[in-house]
């Protein structure tokens, strides 16, 4: 059984929120109600759902905050009155949101997105990301990398962002690709991902990011598997299904 908190300081959006769900996910269970930051922090502690749904602006705790102390406990969706603008910051995000009032289309995508994160892995380290998705609220523009330290030959180079192609993970190595030259650092993906502006730089799989303005074409292959096509290089990658969403033409 899943199960899910939602954390809304407006009764009639908790209800709202817990009818719709029912309709989208009947399999869902809501255990818990919190009408504050504060009680949904204690409630996640207490009934340990899989999911949590948290009004950013509530009193005491914010749902950034509230989020900051459930840390990974829980995946996260926030739900927000902010216009689109502003939440274009999830759109590259582990987290997922939903719009007042709650569209039914919108809520069957994010439902999809979750059953596929609770069925490929447990929720990602959000620290850095939730650092950034306050920032673009709030307004300001969060410092990303400007430059790289990595390997190349016996030799560490700086290379600038701005000529990175993509970047691949192994089990110990990041590789980064640049149009002349392939280097290796030790950063994994999943902090990559919170280091650099997600204006540039795409996450299509758990091991690959992409600059975006690097992509040349996009294909699908005769088993419905996208590929991304770089602009000037030979490779292919692949893009997983948790992240086809990204080019929804397709």
């Amino acid at each position: 059984m899943t199960t899910a908190l939602i954390a809304d300081d407006e009764r009639l959006m908790r209800e709202q929120l817990r009818q719709a769900l029912a309709k989208a996910w009947p399999e869902l269970e809501i255990v818990a109600e919190a009408k504050n930051g504060d009680e949904a922090v204690s409630l996640c502690a207490a009934h340990k759902p899989n999911i949590a749904f948290l009004d950013i602006r509530m009193p005491g705790r914010s749902g950034l905050e509230a989020a900051r102390e459930i840390g990974d406990q829980a995946h996260l969706v926030f739900v927000t009155a902010y216009d689109q603008h502003a939440v274009d910051a999830f759109e590259q995000g582990a987290v997922d949101y939903l719009l007042k009032p709650t569209d039914p289309e919108r809520l069957g995508r994010c439902v999809s997105r979750l059953q596929q994160r609770l069925a490929a892995s447990t929720p990602p380290d959000l620290n850095q990301m939730l650092m950034r998705l306050g920032a673009q609220i709030s307004g300001q523009r969060p410092n990303y990398l400007q430059c790289i330290q990595a390997g190349i030959g016996g030799a560490i180079h700086m290379i600038a962002v701005r000529d990175i192609l993509f970047f691949t993970s192994d089990e110990k190595y990041t590789r980064v690709q640049t149009p002349e030259h392939e280097a290796l650092i030790r950063k994994p993906i999943r902090e990559l991902v919170n280091e650099l502006d997600p204006d540039l730089f795409w996450q299509i799989h758990r091991a690959t990011l992409v600059r975006v303005d690097a992509i040349e074409s996009v294909r699908r292959d005769e088993r419905s598997r996208l590929y991304v096509q770089i602009k000037g290089h030979p490779e292919q990658l692949e893009v997983s299904r948790s992240f086809s969403h990204l080019f929804k033409q397709m």
